[in-house]
């Protein structure tokens, strides 16, 4: 069996070879393998400013810096893992729904053979097709959802499909479960008071930012938790979840959100739950400092990864149907 991991940063200097993610190989593998990191480099569906299609390249620019081992976790994720560098899906600039289908089929068959995807965007809405091919491989499917936006309005200058409807869509096509699904950190102004309404009135349980400050992280990773049970579950992770004091770098800041330690704590407490699919979205470098924003979607996806890894650890298994 290959053993898919990452160059040895000891033995090759960081900055040296093809940019992939954390340096892993390039494949287009779909057996033998546990997690699979996606590009999703789309943006026709923003609303503001664009530039997230070039997150993924941003994130993996960066991700070099990672490394292998979690303390926090006590995991080696390569110890228990082979995960590859999927590469880039298709996409069709400027073409919406002909770019939500791609994106869907060269999904799909990752989830069908077991395969955990972390994918890379993107605007928000690359996680509708995202879902829609998770849904085929697990019927029953749980969100948990990073934003500090809803992402549940009905349309956007009267058009359905844009990075802030995306979850509104899922509901209604089904392929989520909104009672076992929830969104944390949701904060700013909204266009009319009936706004705060949306998500609650097609099942989400919403945890505002306000809220999230007052209760704490073991608070909100518990409400999760109860939430999702053992229900398969898609984590979608918008980076403007974070206050643009740690994440500059996206498209539609909102202050009074996150800082990524508390990010870390509440990604790392949810460890244990059956997380079949995972996205970072809405990086757009241009807006970046530092590369601040893409260093802290990078490490992010670590986390994902080293959930995948705890999990094989304890069970022997990848997430399950």
């Amino acid at each position: 069996m290959m053993n898919y991991k990452p160059v040895d940063s000891q033995d090759s200097p960081r900055f040296s070879g093809i940019k992939t993610f954390m340096r892993l190989p390039y494949s287009k593998a779909t057996k033998d393998i546990d997690f699979a990191i996606t590009g999703i480099p789309f943006d026709t569906a923003a609303s503001y400013r664009v530039g997230t299609r070039f997150g993924p390249s941003a994130i993996r620019d960066i991700s070099s810096l990672t490394k292998p081992y979690n303390p926090e976790l006590d995991i080696d994720i390569f110890e228990y893992c082979n995960g590859i560098d999927f590469g880039d899906v298709k996409t069709i600039p400027g073409y919406i729904e002909d770019s939500l289908q791609t994106i869907q089929d060269d999904l799909e068959p990752l989830f069908q053979s077991g395969i955990v995807p972390i994918s890379m965007g993107g605007d928000h809405l690359v996680t509708l097709p995202e879902l829609r091919a998770c849904h085929s491989a697990h019927q029953e499917l749980a969100l948990i959802h990073f934003d500090s936006h809803y992402d549940t309005w009905k349309e956007y200058f009267g058009k359905p499909y844009n990075h802030g409807t995306p979850f509104r869509i899922a509901a209604n096509e089904k392929i989520i479960e909104p009672s076992k699904s929830i969104q944390i950190g949701l904060r700013g102004g909204l266009y009319t008071k009936s706004d705060i309404k949306m998500s609650p009135n097609l099942g989400f349980e919403v945890i505002r930012a306000v809220e999230c400050h007052k209760i704490g992280t073991e608070e909100i990773v518990q409400r999760i938790i109860q939430r999702v049970g053992n229900t398969p579950a898609f984590l979608s992770f918008d980076i403007d979840y974070l206050d643009p004091s740690y994440a500059p770098g996206t498209g539609t800041p909102e202050i009074g959100g996150f800082t990524t330690a508390e990010a870390l704590e509440i990604i790392r407490g949810l460890k244990h739950l059956n997380i079949v699919g995972y996205d970072v979205v809405e990086v757009a470098p241009q807006y970046d400092s530092g590369q601040i924003t893409a260093l802290a979607a990078a490490n992010i996806i670590v986390e994902f990864m080293s959930h995948v890894a705890y999990r094989k650890r304890a069970t022997g298994r990848t997430p399950t149907k």
